[in-house]
């Protein structure tokens, strides 16, 4: 079954260079200028992922984001003009998987969608876990996913490549620019707070699975590091 794509975007001309990419790879797409007519879009027939453009006539590509994330984990891309820190940093903590400034490669954007799709398809079925690093959390490497008790965690991109990190050398401190280097790679406009603001997000999705201590340790001055908890 062909996935669907929800693409918010006023500009025709972005629209219709990420139509003609995206239906090329075999999506299935329906673009929406109006902020208000992609949730209505949303709400009729949930996409499999949706791309949204930050700003918008008739509002922002934030608070649609903010309006699905009441209901669901859907994935969600964020394609934007800004290059401004804190709207990069709100829209990750907001929940998105992904976040493309233009001017951007189509083909790129196809590659990153194929990607966020790939790991949220993901079932218990598709690989059996690795051992678990510790009693709380198992990491499975092969589906890029990682288990909190008997339910796998609904993470982004970054979020579970941030977690994996650290779950690969508990009690081993990271620095922040260690971390970008990990997990960011050569991505660009990223900065401690980048860092920071993923830890909050992995912090308040664990202890919504009823994990109460501080399993993400903060070590002042110096970094990050999980506890190897047996």
């Amino acid at each position: 079954m062909r996935k669907r794509i929800l693409l918010l975007e006023d500009e025709q001309a972005i629209a219709d260079t990420l139509l003609y990419a995206l239906q090329s790879e075999g999506f299935e797409v329906q673009h929406v200028r109006l902020a208000t007519h992609a949730l209505e879009a949303f709400r009729s027939q949930p996409p499999d992922l949706a791309i949204l453009d930050v700003g918008v006539p008739d509002g922002s590509g934030f608070d649609v984001c903010r309006a699905i994330r009441k209901t669901s984990e859907m994935p969600i891309v964020f394609l934007t003009a800004r290059h401004e820190e804190i709207d990069r940093v709100l829209g990750l903590e907001l929940g998105a998987d992904d976040y493309v400034v233009k001017p951007f490669s189509p083909r790129e954007v196809c590659a990153r969608v194929r990607a966020i799709l790939r790991r949220s398809a993901a079932t218990p079925l598709t690989s059996e876990p690795a051992p678990p690093t510790s009693a709380l959390l198992q990491l499975d490497e092969a589906a890029q996913r990682i288990r909190c008790g008997n339910e796998w965690l609904a993470l982004t991109r970054y979020e579970f490549q941030l977690l994996a990190t650290l779950l690969r050398r508990p009690e081993r401190i990271f620095s922040r620019v260690e971390l970008m280097d990990l997990v960011w790679g050569g991505a660009l406009d990223t900065s401690d707070r980048t860092v920071d603001a993923h830890v909050k997000l992995l912090r308040a999705k664990l202890r919504a699975r009823g994990v109460q201590a501080e399993l993400i340790q903060t070590h002042r001055n110096m970094g990050y590091s999980i506890r190897a908890v047996d």
